[in-house]
């Protein structure tokens, strides 16, 4: 008799315990779900996305500079690396700062050089080209792509009323550490890369003014020259033919020369010196035309009747 009662103690226990763990999972299961719905529709790329930030807000302001004693004043005020900022955004090297002479002066010099660019972090319609060269004549600066990202910008100085530099969609031809004009054998041009053959338009270091200075050419600091130099892509050339481009060098803008300079009104408005929509539509032009040329895509033979002559 206890060995039956025994029996059936055990089998009520069992019982017992069996509602109850089926209670607890159950519970344990409802529990899950609801907590892990709304962590999905979080991470939904779609719902939750945030849109990309272009850069960070940034005062400018305009100062005279009225006499050298200011001019020294701003050398002990700021930093070498910010000396190099403030002069970069205003197109000009150290040895061309002059008295009353204006120049813009960005409230924080020291954030990331990339802050103060006049191009946009992404340009979308860039991204199925590996590297792009962006020159923009209306605000003399230059803007590096990779895929559509920009890894780095600078100042430029093109071309003077009377040699302006041609607008148009080109590529990097060839180059050389050491070029001698063949305007002025005096002028000696370093790092220099050709990107307009038979004008004989490149860029390369030479001196920064702040304003267009060139006989056609685009002039840059001695680092940019070096980084361009080494970063874009030349030309594959057989038997005096092109069979493959090298990297686009799109030119673009134009410059007001009976104005003040363009990067004066971002003591106004941070977005001035910005790509306007007809700069935009320009560029979708040339990537248009990169696209439809067979030569950006792999080696041409002169058989597939696609070459240009060099």
């Amino acid at each position: 008799m206890m060995r039956r009662f025994s029996r059936l103690r055990s089998f009520a226990l069992l019982f017992f315990s069996s509602i109850i763990l089926f209670s607890c999972n159950s519970n344990t299961q409802v529990a899950d779900t609801s907590v892990s719905e709304p962590v999905l529709s979080m991470k939904n790329p779609v719902v939750k996305k945030e849109p990309k930030i272009f850069r960070d807000e940034v005062n400018y302001k305009l100062d005279s500079l009225n006499s050298t004693t200011d001019i020294d004043s701003l050398y002990n005020i700021y930093g070498e690396e910010q000396l190099e900022t403030i002069l970069a955004i205003n197109r000009i090297e150290r040895r061309r700062l002059r008295p009353q002479r204006p120049i813009v002066i960005p409230e924080c010099a020291s954030a990331d050089f990339n802050t103060y660019s006049p191009f946009p972090e992404e340009v979308y319609f860039l991204k199925c080209i590996p590297k792009t060269v962006l020159i923009s004549q209306r605000v003399q600066a230059f803007g590096l792509y990779e895929n559509g990202e920009l890894v780095k910008w600078g100042p430029v100085s093109t071309g003077k009323r009377s040699t302006r530099t041609p607008n148009g969609l080109n590529y990097g031809n060839y180059k050389a550490k050491r070029k001698i004009s063949t305007v002025d054998e005096s002028w000696i041009m370093p790092y220099y890369f050709n990107f307009m053959n038979f004008e004989g338009i490149g860029v390369h270091q030479y001196s920064m003014p702040g304003y267009p200075a060139s006989h056609g050419c685009v002039r840059l600091y001695m680092d940019d020259a070096k980084h361009i130099f080494n970063w874009a892509e030349m030309w594959e050339v057989e038997n005096a033919q092109i069979t493959r481009n090298g990297t686009p060098f799109m030119v673009f803008g134009e410059y007001d020369y009976d104005s003040e300079k363009p990067w004066y009104d971002l003591s106004q408005n941070m977005k001035a010196n910005d790509l306007t929509q007809d700069e935009i539509e320009t560029l979708k032009k040339y990537v248009d035309q990169y696209q439809a040329d067979p030569r950006n895509f792999g080696k041409v033979t002169s058989e597939e009747g696609a070459l240009g002559e060099v």
